[in-house]
């Protein structure tokens, strides 16, 4: 009990310290209108891509709350994989929603090299398949 505590502050100062540098904020890149579409196309940003998306707005808010920007972001390696990483190695079927729901509410290690994945037994298990789904969607 005392080294979750121990685990929970950590996370909650990785956050904190993620946030201050900039790992919160959204990137937009913005490119001139004398360039042609495929370059255009090859520099939007994942957030970008998807940002009107339904599943994207629900699962980034939840995750956000939940503090999984601690660990990952979108298109970059933090502690653990970027989103983008995780999607491009997880097709999106109902089956590797509830493998990887099980993985973030029990805890996993192993998939992404030695750094465990802790257990998050408090979120709601609605809560995160709506972000497995929103991490899912994240293809380059």
């Amino acid at each position: 009990m005392k080294s979750l505590k121990l685990f929970s502050f950590g996370l909650v100062a990785i956050s904190l310290m993620t946030y201050a540098c900039g790992g919160g904020s959204q990137e937009s890149s913005q490119s001139s209108t004398t360039s042609s579409a495929p370059a255009q196309e090859t520099k939007v940003s994942l957030e970008d891509k998807y940002k009107d998306d339904p599943v994207f707005i629900t699962g980034s808010a939840k995750a956000k709350e939940a503090g999984c920007t601690a660990c990952h972001m979108v298109e970059r390696k933090v502690v653990g994989p970027s989103y983008a990483d995780v999607a491009e190695k997880y097709e999106n079927t109902p089956e590797n929603v509830a493998l990887l729901t099980d993985h973030v509410i029990n805890g996993n290690v192993g998939n992404w090299g030695e750094i465990q994945m802790p257990s998050h037994p408090h979120l709601e298990r609605a809560d995160v398949e709506d972000m497995i789904k929103y991490v899912l969607l994240l293809k380059r």
